[in-house]
């Protein structure tokens, strides 16, 4: 009788267990991580292990690399590689917005997936936004501006370093930050143009003394790039000019300390980009395993950063950024 009993129970378990929902299995999963240009802290510091931390956790495999130069065409070429290698998903910052679509649109044909970060593109399922683009882009007259003694009393001529002429996430950034400064609070605060480092130091280093030879009387630089905003601020320090012109933009606090301790950069701005990277591997996952389609209003768990949800035009926002001035800078390392 007890033997019969225990028969019966165990088929019992057996066919809950095969009712039971199964979890997609990552094994033998691949990941292709790629971002606009190789060798800047901002990805090779920060980026990477933020994706390699989400990759682990997951138990995927991931290969990471990004072209020398912030160029489409190299973009492409390690894509095909990787897509060669059988990977099930790319999370690309892109170079270009509309360049790579042949290529991501033909993986996205085969099954795979594909989330943007950092800096979107045209063809793809989820793009993680480091932040509101609007409030990024609106931040940047406005931290300027404060430098310079606050709405309607900032004035002098002020030009952007951007990066490369074709990044999505420069272009759209300084787009609004153009509407801001159409705002009469600025009226006395010129924007004299835009030039371009392509997140090269040398180049953003002689960009910036460019400005300064063009415009003997500016008075500040905005440059929403990690690379070009530390090369401005030291090419300002290098020619003693730091009582005269002023820099801010989006860096690191490690890069930027001591630029904000010695007045060449009173403040500026940054989200964590580990977090950034971590979560886009999250969103893949999620695209992977089936529990979400990308569709406006799904949820989904971003591991230590708790729960997301898809936005519109699949758009995920990690959060709002920090703004670092004198009293917080010692209080981050990144």
């Amino acid at each position: 009788m007890k033997k019969t009993l225990l028969f019966v129970v165990l088929i019992f378990a057996l066919v809950l267990a095969s009712c039971a929902p199964k979890a997609a299995s990552t094994a033998g999963k691949k990941l292709f991580f790629i971002a606009k240009v190789s060798g800047i802290p901002y990805f090779e510091q920060n980026s990477y292990p933020g994706a390699q931390e989400a990759a682990k956790e997951l138990g995927y495999e991931i290969i990471i690399n990004s072209p020398d130069t912030p160029d489409a065409a190299k973009q492409i070429e390690l894509i095909e590689a990787a897509l060669a290698q059988g990977v099930s998903a790319v999370l690309v910052s892109a170079d270009d917005v509309d360049a790579l679509c042949p290529t991501l649109e033909g993986a996205m044909k085969d099954g795979k997936v594909v989330v943007s970060w950092d800096s979107d593109t045209n063809c793809r399922q989820l793009f993680q936004n480091q932040a509101s683009t609007e409030g990024i882009g609106r931040s940047l007259p406005q931290m300027m501006c404060d430098i310079l003694g606050g709405p309607n009393v900032c004035a002098g001529k002020v030009a952007i370093l951007s990066a490369a002429a074709t990044m999505t996430n420069q272009n759209n950034w300084i787009e609004w930050a153009l509407k801001e400064w159409e705002d009469p609070k600025y009226a006395k605060m010129e924007y004299v143009g835009t030039v371009y480092g392509d997140d090269v130091d040398q180049k953003s280093y002689d960009e910036a003394l460019g400005l300064f030879k063009s415009y003997p009387d500016l008075v500040g630089i905005i440059s929403p790039t990690s690379v070009g905003v530390a090369a401005a601020a030291r090419a300002v320090e290098d020619e003693g000019l730091q009582d005269k012109i002023k820099v801010t933009g989006l860096g690191l606090p490690n890069e930027l300390r001591a630029y904000v301790k010695s007045g060449t950069m009173p403040k500026f701005a940054l989200w964590v980009p580990k977090d950034q990277a971590y979560l886009a591997v999250y969103m893949a996952h999620a695209l992977l395993s089936g529990k979400i389609t990308g569709k406006e209003g799904d949820k989904f768990d971003g591991g230590r950063l708790g729960e997301y949800t898809v936005g519109a035009k699949g758009e995920v926002l990690l959060g709002p950024p920090t703004v670092f001035d004198i009293n917080n800078i010692d209080k981050f390392d990144f």
